[in-house]
């Protein structure tokens, strides 16, 4: 009896622990998917590629928490297998990022910094929210630790963002946007890597186990 009611203390624990996880996960993808298309609007409207970068990672990091949700309580494996594309997911975004800076180095123009300020202080205030909800999570579970990760480089976007409203205002000129963009697909990358790495050490755990276990 008393072993039965322990297992069902263990089963319980799980299907708690799960079920936070997701409610964190739903309530960061609608932060997410909110700021992606405020500051998508914001982007266009002031011309700016800092502000579009973070755009496109808002809907990369919108993707990533969708699946993060899809697969809360699956296997090792298949955690690992989900956090390898969302590692393609952000690497994705850092390559539309220099794309849009090659784009803008033949088109020049100087932003709206009035846009750019206001729409960079809500989608840090967001990001901020979502690194909160996130932070006891960012170590342990692949899945929620790569969604941390994600959020991390939010928060950074964010401040960068709002770093180059305030230098395109100071020097009225184009050129902080583009160096923050820059800056900002550099972390996109080094982001992408650590992704993988984690994701590629899980995957070799959970193949060691699944030998062991047919040996």
């Amino acid at each position: 009896m008393s072993d039965s009611c322990c297992g069902c203390g263990k089963t319980i624990d799980v299907q708690a622990m799960q079920a936070r996880q997701r409610r964190v996960l739903v309530i960061v993808l609608a932060i997410n998917a909110a700021t992606f298309a405020m500051m998508i609007v914001a982007a266009f409207l002031s011309r700016s590629s800092s502000l579009l970068s973070g755009a496109l990672d808002n809907l990369g990091d919108a993707l990533t928490y969708a699946l993060s949700l899809a697969v809360v309580g699956a296997s090792a494996g298949a955690k690992a297998r989900v956090s390898l594309f969302k590692g393609g997911l952000i690497l994705m975004a850092a390559l539309a990022v220099a794309t849009q800076i090659a784009w803008r180095l033949t088109n020049p123009a100087t932003p709206l910094f009035e846009g750019m300020g206001l729409a960079a202080f809500l989608n840090l205030g967001a990001n901020l929210v979502c690194l909160r909800l996130l932070w006891p999570y960012r170590e342990g579970d692949v899945n929620l630790a790569s969604a941390w990760e994600c959020s991390r480089n939010d928060v950074a976007e964010g401040f960068a963002v709002f770093a180059a409203a305030a230098l395109v205002w100071l020097f009225d000129a184009g050129w902080p946007d583009l160096a923050i963009a820059t800056a900002l697909l550099v972390m996109f990358l080094r982001s992408a890597a650590r992704v993988f790495r984690a994701s590629w050490r899980e995957l070799r755990v959970a193949a060691a186990v699944r030998e062991g276990g047919a040996g």
